[in-house]
C-alpha cells in the first residue's frame, strides 16, 4: 500500500511539473511538430503494452460475471455522462464552456484499468472480475466515448470536435490497433512482460507525460491561461471532488441494493467511479484541436489525482473491514 501511494505520489507531482514546463518552455514550431510525432509514437507503445499486458485467462475468469459488468458500464457509460450533462446549467456560470465541455469529456471517457485492479486487489475485491471489467471498459470507450461526447455537446458545438466517425476511425487505428497487435503477441512476450512489469509502469507514465506536455503546450500557445484563472481552477477542484464524492455514492449504494456481495460490491466500486487517463489524454488529441485540448483535459487531470488519493483511502478501509470480518479475499460469483 505504501509503495502504490509513493508511486502515485511522485507521478503527481511529476505530472504537475510536465504542466508547469508546458507553462513555462512551451513547444512551438518544429519543437512542436517533432513532439506531436513522438506523442504518436509514445500512444501508439502505450497501448501495444496494455495488449501484451493482458492474459487471455484473465478474460475469461472475470467475464463470466455479466451482471457485474453490466452494471459497471451502466455507471462508466450511462450514469457519469447524465450526471455531467444535467450538471450543465450549474457549471457553465461557474466554469465557462470550454471547461464544461472538459467536464463532459471526462463523463464520456472509460475506467482506467491499471490503477482499477490494483486498488481491486488492496481491498480484497473480484479481482478476476476487475481485469475483465476494466480492459472491456477502454476497448468499448474507443467507440463510445467520441459518440457520448458528440451527443452531449450537441450540434451547436459540432465544431468544436472532429466528425465523429471520423474519430473513431482515427482512434481505433492509434489505439485499438496497437492494443490488438499487443495481445496476439502475449505469447511471444507475454512472459517478459509479466516480469518486467515493475519498470515497465513508468514507460506508461512516461507516454501520458509527453501526451500532457504536447496537448499543453499547444494550449498555453493558445492562451490556455488567459481563460482559466486561479479561481476558476479552485472552482474546477471543487466540482471534481463533489462529482467523485456523488459517483461514490451512487456506486456504493447501487452494487448494494442489487445484491452483489462484498468482493464485487469493491470491483464495482472502483471500476466504476474512476476514469482513465492513459486512455483520455491521447483519445483528446483526436477530438480536440489547437488550444480546446486544454480545457478538454484539464477536469481529466484534477480528476485523476482526486480519485487515486480517494481510492487508496477506501481500499485501505474495505481490506480493514474485510479482515476484521474475516471475510476471505477470494470472490465469489452470484
Amino acid at each position: 500500500m505504501r509503495r502504490l501511494r509513493l508511486l502515485f505520489d511522485n507521478f503527481t507531482l511529476i505530472l504537475i511539473a510536465v504542466v508547469i514546463a508546458a507553462t513555462v518552455v512551451p513547444a512551438h514550431g518544429a519543437g512542436a511538430t517533432f513532439f506531436e510525432w513522438l506523442t504518436t509514437f509514445a500512444i501508439a507503445l502505450l497501448f501495444f503494452m496494455h495488449g501484451a499486458k493482458l492474459s487471455r485467462e484473465a478474460i475469461i475468469a472475470g467475464a463470466t460475471h455479466w451482471r457485474l459488468h453490466l452494471l459497471v458500464f451502466a455507471f462508466t457509460f450511462i450514469m457519469f455522462p447524465i450526471l455531467g450533462w444535467a450538471l450543465g446549467p450549474i457549471l457553465v456560470p461557474l466554469l465557462g464552456k470550454a471547461l464544461f465541455v472538459g467536464i463532459l469529456y471526462l463523463c464520456a471517457l472509460p475506467g482506467t484499468v491499471q490503477s482499477a485492479i490494483a486498488f481491486t486487489s488492496i481491498a480484497r475485491g473480484n479481482i478476476p472480475a476487475a481485469v475483465c471489467s476494466a480492459s472491456a471498459s477502454s476497448l468499448i470507450g474507443i467507440v463510445l466515448t467520441p459518440m457520448l461526447l458528440k451527443l452531449m455537446i450537441g450540434a451547436d458545438d459540432a465544431g468544436s470536435t472532429a466528425s465523429t466517425l471520423d474519430a473513431i476511425i482515427s482512434i481505433s487505428a492509434q489505439l485499438l490497433l496497437p492494443f490488438v497487435a499487443g495481445h496476439l503477441s502475449r505469447p511471444l512476450i507475454g512472459r517478459w512482460m509479466d516480469r518486467n512489469r515493475h519498470w515497465l509502469t513508468y514507460i506508461d507514465q512516461s507516454s501520458i507525460l509527453l501526451v500532457v506536455y504536447t496537448a499543453f503546450s499547444a494550449s498555453v500557445v493558445g492562451g490556455l491561461w488567459d481563460s482559466v484563472p486561479p479561481a476558476t481552477l479552485v472552482t474546477l477542484t471543487i466540482v471534481c471532488c463533489v462529482l467523485l464524492a456523488i459517483v461514490l455514492a451512487i456506486t456504493t449504494w447501487g452494487s448494494r441494493v442489487l445484491g452483489f456481495n462484498t468482493e464485487d460490491e469493491i470491483t464495482i466500486v472502483f471500476c466504476g467511479s474512476k476514469k482513465s487517463m492513459a486512455t483520455g489524454v491521447p483519445m483528446a488529441q483526436v477530438l480536440f484541436t489547437g488550444s480546446a485540448i486544454g480545457p478538454a483535459l484539464l477536469p481529466l487531470i484534477i480528476f485523476h489525482q482526486i480519485q487515486l488519493m480517494v481510492c487508496a483511502v477506501m481500499a485501505q478501509t474495505y481490506a480493514r473491514r474485510l479482515q476484521t470480518n474475516n471475510v476471505p479475499g477470494q470472490a465469489q460469483q452470484n
